[in-house]
C-alpha cells in the first residue's frame, strides 16, 4: 500500500531546473559558508550533552571518528591503551595545543571535564566512569568500575579549560572555530580558530540558521539563503537537477522507531507489541515516504555494523499473523473494529515532533497498519516540551542509532521486559573479545525480535542539498546526531576548500 504524503513540497517544478541563486553572504570566494538546521541546540556545554558524539566544530575530544567509524587520536597523542583487566585506560596527550582564549591544552583539563562530566547530565553516558587521574603534566589514566569495550568512543567529549569545566561555562574549545555570536531562535555565528593545531580552516567563517519546518528549510534553500541545508528524502529530490546545487544522500545508522512504553496498558501488552511488529509495512513506508532512500530495519542494529548484525533477525509483513497474534492475546475485536480486552480498548497516543515531516508521515503509515489489525493509534504532533513529561506512558516516534558501536545505543534499553535481552547487553559491554561480543549483540537482536520493546521501522538515508562550491566533501554513514555542527556532509568542514 502507498501512504499518503503530510510534506508539502513547495518547490516549483520549473524551478529546478533554473540556475542555483547567487551566494547567500553576496561574496563568491568561498570563505564563508551559510548553513541550515532543523534543530538548534539547547545547550553548547559538552558537559550537558552538546556534540556527543563528536565533530561538534567548537571542540575536540581525545579522540575522533574517522570516514569509517573507526577512531584515532585527537587531542591524545596515541589512541587510548588498556590496562590488562580492562579495568583502566591510559592516554598520552599532545603538546601543541591551545584553547581558542590562548590557554594551553594539558592533562589538568581532561581531569577537570571528566571529573565534572560525572556530576552533570552527561555522567549517564558514563556510567562505567570511576574517575580519571593526571599520571604526569602529558597522560592521564581512566578508571573503570567494570570493563567496557567501548570506552575510548567516549572519549569524544569535547574538552574545556579547566577554569570553564562547568555547565554554564564559556563555549572555549581546541576546535577548528570558535563561537562569535548565538542568536538564540535564529543563529550561531563561528569564525575559524586560526590557531589551531590541524591547521587554520579554509572556510573562514560559518553561519547556522536554526528553521525548524522542513518546508520552510527547502523554500529558503530555494530562494537561495543557505549554501547547504538537510531535508527529508521526497522533498530533498526536487533540487536535483539545479545547477550548482547537488544532492546527497548518506546511509544512517540512525534507526525510527515506535517507543511502546511499558507502563501504558497497552503498549506494554507482549502481544500488541508482536503483532505491531507484524502489521507494519515497512518496505512501504520506504517506498512511499523516503523515495525508497532507506533501509528497512526490525531492531536497533544497523547493518553498519556488519560483524554485529545479524540479518535473520527480522519480523515479516504479515496482517494474519497480527491479526492471530491479538487474538491469542486476548484482544477481541469490538462493534467499531477496535479490539478490546478485559474492558480496556486497543488505543494509544503516538507523538512526533512538530515541523518532522517524516516522523509525522511514518507515524500516519505505522497508524493505518495497526488500524487494519484493530489497534487505533491517536496521532499527536508536539513541541518537544510537551512530548518529554508524556514519554512514561505515550509511545513516540523516536529517532536514536550510532554507527560506532552498539553498547553505544543499546545498553540503554535494557530493563524494557526481556532477561534474555539484558543478558546479551550486559554481556556486549563486559566482554573484550570483539568475536565474543558480536556473538552477545547477535543473541539480543534474537532476543529483541521474540520480545520487542518497541517496532523499529526503517534506517532513513539522510539527504542534503549543497551548494557544489567546494572541495573536500566525504561521506559518511550518519549517527542519530546529524546536521550542520555534526555529522552529515559537513563533518570535516575544517578540510574542505573553496573551488
Amino acid at each position: 500500500m502507498r501512504y499518503p504524503l503530510l510534506l508539502v513540497v513547495l518547490l516549483a517544478a520549473a524551478g529546478c531546473t533554473e540556475t542555483a541563486a547567487p551566494r547567500p553572504d553576496g561574496g563568491s570566494n568561498g570563505t564563508s559558508i551559510v548553513l541550515a538546521d532543523r534543530d538548534e541546540p539547547t545547550t553548547l556545554s559538552p558537559l550537558l550533552g552538546y556534540g556527543a558524539q563528536g565533530v561538534s566544530k567548537i571542540y575536540d575530544g581525545l579522540v575522533e571518528h574517522r570516514q569509517d567509524g573507526s577512531l584515532t587520536p585527537r587531542l591524545a597523542a596515541d589512541l587510548p591503551q588498556p590496562a590488562a583487566d580492562g579495568l583502566s585506560w591510559t592516554v598520552k596527550l599532545r603538546g601543541d595545543v591551545k584553547f581558542t582564549d590562548g590557554s594551553t591544552f594539558g592533562a589538568e583539563d581532561v581531569v577537570a571535564t571528566y571529573t565534572a562530566a560525572l556530576r552533570n547530565p552527561v555522567k549517564d553516558r558514563f556510567s562505567t566512569l570511576k574517575g580519571v587521574e593526571q599520571v604526569d603534566p602529558s597522560t592521564v589514566r581512566f578508571t573503570l568500575t567494570q570493563t567496557q569495550a567501548a570506552f575510548p568512543h567516549l572519549l569524544v567529549l569535547g574538552v574545556l579549560p579547566s577554569e570553564q569545566a562547568k555547565p554554564d561555562g564559556q563555549p572555549v574549545g581546541t576546535g577548528p572555530y570558535k563561537v562569535t555570536e548565538w542568536k538564540k531562535g535564529d543563529r550561531l555565528l563561528l569564525e575559524s580558530n586560526e590557531g589551531y593545531f590541524d591547521g587554520a580552516p579554509k572556510v573562514k567563517k560559518v553561519t547556522i540558521v536554526f528553521v525548524t519546518d522542513d518546508n520552510q528549510r527547502a523554500r529558503r534553500m530555494q530562494d537561495g539563503e543557505f549554501d547547504g541545508t538537510v531535508l527529508p528524502p521526497k522533498i530533498a529530490t526536487q533540487f536535483a537537477a539545479r545547477s550548482g546545487l547537488q544532492v546527497n544522500y548518506h546511509r544512517s545508522a540512525d534507526y525510527r522507531a515506535v517507543r511502546l512504553p511499558a507502563a501504558n496498558t497497552v503498549t506494554g501488552n507482549a502481544s500488541v507489541r508482536l503483532a505491531l511488529n507484524f502489521a507494519a509495512n515497512r518496505q512501504g513506508m520506504i517506498d512511499s515516504l523516503l523515495d525508497g532512500k532507506g533501509t528497512i530495519a526490525y531492531t536497533p542494529v544497523p547493518d553498519a555494523l556488519a560483524e554485529q548484525f545479524d540479518p535473520t533477525a527480522k519480523f515479516r509483513f504479515d496482517k494474519a499473523e497480527a491479526t492471530r497474534l491479538l487474538d491469542v492475546g486476548g484482544w477481541v475485536p469490538g462493534a467499531d473494529g477496535i479490539r478490546v480486552r478485559e474492558g480496556v480498548a486497543a488505543r494509544f497516543t503516538l507523538m512526533y515532533p512538530l515541523g518532522d515531516d517524516l516522523r509525522a508521515d511514518l507515524a500516519t503509515a505505522f497508524a493505518a497498519d495497526a488500524k487494519a489489525v484493530g489497534v487505533d493509534v491517536q496521532l499527536a504532533g508536539l513541541s518537544w516540551e510537551a512530548i518529554r513529561p508524556r514519554m512514561a506512558q505515550d509511545a513516540l516516534l523516536y529517532g536514536e542509532g550510532s554507527p560506532f558501536d552498539p553498547d553505544l545505543m543499546l545498553y540503554d534499553l535494557r530493563g524494557q521486559g526481556s532477561p534474555a535481552a539484558d543478558a546479551a547487553l550486559e554481556n556486549g559491554r563486559r566482554l573484550i573479545d570483539p568475536a565474543q561480543r558480536a556473538v552477545a549483540y547477535k543473541l539480543f537482536q534474537q532476543a529483541f525480535v521474540a520480545a520487542p520493546s518497541m517496532a523499529v521501522l526503517v534506517f532513513p538515508e539522510h539527504a542534503y542539498v549543497m551548494r557544489d562550491s567546494w572541495n573536500g566533501y566525504l561521506p559518511v554513514v550518519d549517527p542519530n546526531s546529524y546536521g550542520a555542527l555534526t555529522w552529515g556532509p559537513w563533518w570535516n568542514l575544517e578540510k574542505w576548500e573553496p573551488k
